[in-house]
């Protein structure tokens, strides 16, 4: 009888586990990225040839076009620049104002404290609904303005309940020490606090960047009817649902059509159109992720001053 070593079976485990292991990480990467592979196929691919599918990896027949006719409407920049603008502010404001109101409300000091964090609380549990939320934009004079996308979310209440959370966590030997020296509360939130909470802000600003980028319905209901105004998102759900209404894609991929080069089809869909903004709207997060994902970890070691 053959006895295999522990150290062999050992050995054995390792590599069956580590072959599952890998096999289905590599499966679940491709499941989560062959769709949006697959949509930048379909947008460097011929609009009428992508009607009759099969389109996988690669353009069947590589072209430009799609995204020519995107700039050359002269909506879809306008709408980029908007959607720029309104995620630029609100990743300002919000994260600054955010942050000091988490700073004054983490203080054992400011003895209304806790009612004030329970209101916010209760803001995340209890909403008014859209009707009530309508009135109030509209009695502050926000509709039809580009306010409207900055205001409302200056402070949002998770953000911050994981701000506060943080700052509690700060050893409160550096504020005291600080206090000592003669310095105020500005100098302590500028200088001390927010370099420490560097990874909870580039966390937070993540979230409020996708956020605002990715926020379309408030142009539905607030700003629809001022197309200057008008998100890159929001152009997105047109023509969503413009490729969803039978009998429209015709007359629709013909009304976007523009002369022809090189022999290249002259006529878009909603598909290659919807696939082309798509890849728009997407391509600056897939660019800003990639620096901001070390913030993730949220475990900075803060202070040289031990409690």
């Amino acid at each position: 009888m053959i006895k295999i070593k522990p150290y062999t079976m050992s050995k054995i485990e390792n590599i069956v586990f580590h072959t599952f292991n890998t096999s289905f990480l590599v499966l679940l990467a491709f499941i989560t990225l062959y769709p949006f592979w697959n949509t930048i196929a379909i947008s460097f691919n011929d609009a009428m040839d992508s009607m009759r599918g099969g389109i996988n990896f690669w353009p069947r027949r590589f072209t430009m076009f799609n995204y020519e006719v995107i700039f050359q409407t002269g909506a879809i920049p306008r709408a980029f620049l908007v959607s720029v603008a309104r995620t630029v502010i609100n990743l300002v404001t919000s994260v600054f104002f955010t942050a000091m109101l988490a700073f004054v409300l983490s203080r054992n000091e400011f003895v209304l404290r806790k009612p004030f964090t329970f209101i916010i609380i209760l803001s995340m549990y209890i909403n008014a609904g859209l009707i009530p939320s309508f009135f109030l934009i509209r009695s502050l004079g926000m509709v039809n303005s580009f306010w409207v996308y900055v205001v409302p979310g200056i402070i949002n209440a998770f953000n911050f309940v994981v701000m506060r959370t943080y700052m509690r966590n700060i050893p409160e030997s550096i504020i005291e020490s600080a206090r000592i020296d003669g310095y105020g509360d500005f100098f302590i939130f500028f200088r001390i606090i927010l370099p420490l909470c560097l990874p909870v802000l580039a966390t937070i600003g993540l979230f409020v960047a996708v956020g605002a980028w990715n926020s379309w319905f408030d142009t539905m209901i607030y700003n629809s009817g001022r197309e200057h105004l008008h998100t890159l998102q929001y152009k997105l759900m047109e023509y969503l649902q413009s490729s969803q209404n039978a009998g429209r894609s015709a007359s629709d991929a013909g009304a976007m059509g523009v002369a022809a080069q090189g022999g290249a089809s002259s006529m878009v869909t909603p598909m290659s159109i919807r696939a082309a903004i798509t890849v728009i709207a997407a391509t600056p997060i897939l660019l800003i992720y990639p620096f901001m994902q070390r913030y993730f970890v949220v475990g900075l070691n803060v202070g040289g001053v031990k409690e």
